[in-house]
């Protein structure tokens, strides 16, 4: 599995090359309404400069949108409030540490791992395993570049910002962090020692991701992630096949209205048979993936 894909949400050298084709598909769609059109565009949450530009069919998308909907409303963030929510689900009671969420053996695994990361798991052993692993992902992706200033969010927070649109939410910060803290220990146990394992060979997966994002490469995405990770059921369900099942509701009362949506959600949320695209399917509205202009 990957939790490469809860933090970035993810993303063959052979597909890249593929990226560089004029009229190729993109990791995104277009859901028709009545009188509307809502854009159903697969984020990367973490990007490096390089990354930049994005396809100019997503620039196409953003002009046609009156407003925009995210996993949360990026731009009405409190960052003292959301620290301390972080704080209040992430952190553990001064009398237990990680070590003892971990176990004796788990840990050891851990640590193991860690240093091969020159990475200090003893700076971590006041968190929940699942507080742990995002911090260590977010420190193993930042030394090679990525920066959530770079994804995609930001990037069209930006633009949102400058143009007056408005962006909402799907969830708040608190229902986010509240699906993590809520894993059972066996998952969360999981999530870490999957997030440490993986952390060594981290560039290479990440230019993989990119380039299938990049490409449209849904098949690679659903072999080679959403396989992965559906042999986590608990993980699949809490982050992926629930909150996509909750956010279809909120997108069929958009395809109701008659201002057109740019909808940005990770892009893991995007394919499969769980996948927001083929949910809205089966309630019979008419999707289609989108291509990069040949132009």
């Amino acid at each position: 599995m990957r939790r490469t894909f809860l933090l970035t949400s993810l993303w063959l050298l052979s597909a890249a090359a593929a990226a560089d084709s004029a009229g190729h598909p993109v990791t995104m769609w277009m859901a028709e309404g009545v009188t509307n059109r809502v854009y159903l565009l697969g984020s990367v949450h973490l990007l490096r400069s390089q990354d930049h530009p994005l396809p100019a069919v997503i620039d196409t998308a953003y002009d046609d949108a009156e407003s925009l909907y995210m996993e949360i409303d990026m731009d009405d963030l409190d960052p003292l409030a959301m620290q301390a929510t972080i704080n209040r689900l992430g952190m553990l009671d001064e009398d237990t540490t990680l070590r003892d969420i971990m176990g004796v053996d788990l840990y050891a695994d851990a640590l193991l791992a860690a240093d091969t990361l020159d990475i200090p798991l003893d700076m971590l052993e006041q968190t929940e395993p699942w507080y742990a692993a995002i911090t260590i992902e977010q420190l193993v992706l930042a030394r090679i570049g990525f920066n959530p200033m770079y994804g995609i969010e930001m990037h069209m927070m930006t633009k949102a910002s400058r143009d007056d649109k408005a962006i909402h939410g799907f969830e708040s910060v608190e229902e986010q962090l509240a699906l993590l803290d809520g894993l059972s220990l066996e998952a969360q146990r999981e999530l870490l020692i999957q997030t440490l394992a993986e952390g060594a060979n981290i560039e290479s997966v990440m230019d993989d991701l990119i380039g299938a994002w990049r490409a449209g490469d849904i098949d690679y995405m659903e072999e080679n992630l959403l396989a992965e990770l559906a042999n986590y059921p608990e993980l699949y369900e809490t982050i992926v096949a629930g909150r996509n099942r909750r956010w279809v509701d909120t997108i069929d009362k958009l395809l109701e209205d008659e201002d057109d949506y740019l909808v940005i959600v990770g892009a893991l949320h995007l394919v499969g048979e769980d996948g927001v695209p083929r949910l809205l399917e089966s309630r019979g509205v008419r999707v289609s993936q989108m291509r990069e202009s040949a132009d």
